[in-house]
C-alpha cells in the first residue's frame, strides 16, 4: 500500500521514486504482479505461486505526476483508491486524470469513501450517506462503481463492513498480511510502505512473507468499544496446520508495542492482551517460521476511546 510519491516533507505517507522504482526491479526479479481482474474468478482457488499486487490510496497528483508514467511504461497492474470529494482539489488528481489512468486494462480504480473522514466516529445513517454520495460520484463521472473499496485509515465497524458487503466485491485493510483464499473478501490485509517502512532489507523481507491461514477470529467486529478494552480474542487454524506452537505475536497496546501473552490448545490460540490499548489504532501481528519461511497475520481494531 502506496500513498504518496516524492513529496518528502510527508515522510509517513510518501516513497522516493528512486526506492519506489528499486522495490519494483526487486519485485520483478523474485515475483510477478498480479492483476486485479483475476480476484472474482480466482479468490477461493488454491495458489501456488505468490505475486505482488499494488494499491495506493488517495489519488494524490504526486501519484499521477510521479508513478504513474513509470506504471505505464511498464504495464504493472495496480489498484488505485479515490475519495469523490477531494477530487480536482489542491494535490489530488482530477476526473480526468482518473479516466486516463482507468482505461489501462493494467490500472484498476477502487472506492474509498466520499470525505476521507474517520468514518468510524459517523453513526450508520451517516457513514451510509458518505458511501452512497461516493458511489453516485463513480457512477455519474466514470459510469460505474468500483468492485474494490478500502477503508479510509483501515478504520471499520462490523455494521459498516456489512453495508460495504452489499455494494463491493472486495475491500482493503490497512492490517499487515499475506491474501490467501480463507482471508475475508472485506478485510483484505496490505503492508503499508513509506519512507520508515520502505527500507529495502526490509522490503526484501516483507515481500516474502507468507500467509498465516486461519479458520475463524474473534472478535468478528474489529471496532472495540471502552468496556470491551482489551477485547477477548482468539484464532482458530485448521487441524491439518503444523507448527502452530511456534507462533509468537507482539501488540501495541498500554506503553507500546510487546510481546503478547499467548495459549495454544486444540487448534486454537488464545490471546490475552497486558492492558487496554490506548492508541486509536490496537494492532496485533503474530508470526510463525515453518520449513517454507516465515508466515504472517496482522489484525487492526479501531478503538473507541474516552
Amino acid at each position: 500500500m502506496y500513498h504518496r510519491f516524492n513529496e518528502n516533507k510527508y515522510p509517513s505517507t510518501n516513497i522516493k521514486m528512486d526506492v519506489f522504482k528499486n522495490q519494483i526491479r526487486i519485485i520483478n526479479n523474485n515475483f510477478e504482479f498480479y492483476n486485479p481482474s483475476k480476484l472474482e474468478k480466482e479468490f477461493n482457488k488454491i495458489k501456488y505461486k505468490k505475486k505482488i499486487l499494488l494499491t495506493i490510496d488517495d489519488a494524490f497528483t504526486s501519484f499521477y505526476k510521479n508513478a504513474w508514467p513509470y506504471l505505464k511504461e511498464n504495464k504493472i497492474p495496480f489498484i488505485l483508491f479515490v475519495s469523490t470529494e477531494a477530487i480536482g482539489k489542491f494535490g489530488y488528481m482530477t476526473w480526468d486524470q482518473i479516466k486516463e489512468v482507468e482505461k489501462e486494462d493494467f490500472a484498476f480504480i477502487g472506492n474509498h469513501s466520499h470525505s476521507h473522514e474517520y468514518l468510524i466516529n459517523y453513526n450508520f445513517k451517516e457513514f451510509k450517506n458518505d458511501i452512497d454520495k461516493s458511489i453516485s460520484n463513480f457512477i455519474k463521472n466514470i459510469g460505474y462503481n468500483p468492485i474494490f473499496f478500502s477503508y479510509p485509515f483501515g478504520e471499520y465497524s462490523l455494521e459498516q463492513k456489512n453495508y460495504i458487503i452489499k455494494n463491493f466485491k472486495f475491500a482493503f485493510g490497512q492490517q499487515s498480511g499475506v491474501i490467501d483464499l480463507n482471508k475475508d473478501k472485506y478485510e483484505l490485509p496490505r503492508f503499508p510502505i513509506n519512507e520508515k517502512y520502505g527500507e529495502i532489507k526490509r522490503f526484501e523481507n516483507l515481500i516474502k512473507f507468507l500467509p498465516l491461514q486461519y479458520k475463524d477470529l474473534v472478535p468478528e467486529d474489529k471496532f472495540i468499544k471502552s468496556e470491551e478494552n482489551p477485547p477477548e480474542m482468539y484464532i482458530e487454524f485448521f487441524e491439518e496446520q503444523k507448527n502452530l506452537d511456534l507462533i509468537s505475536c507482539y501488540s501495541n497496546e498500554g506503553t507500546g508495542w510487546d510481546k503478547t501473552d499467548i495459549k495454544f490448545e486444540n487448534h486454537k490460540l488464545s490471546i490475552f492482551f497486558r492492558e487496554n490499548f490506548k492508541e486509536r489504532r490496537g494492532r496485533i501481528n503474530c508470526s510463525m517460521k515453518d520449513k517454507e519461511g516465515w508466515r504472517w497475520l496482522g489484525v487492526q481494531f479501531s478503538i473507541k476511546l474516552n
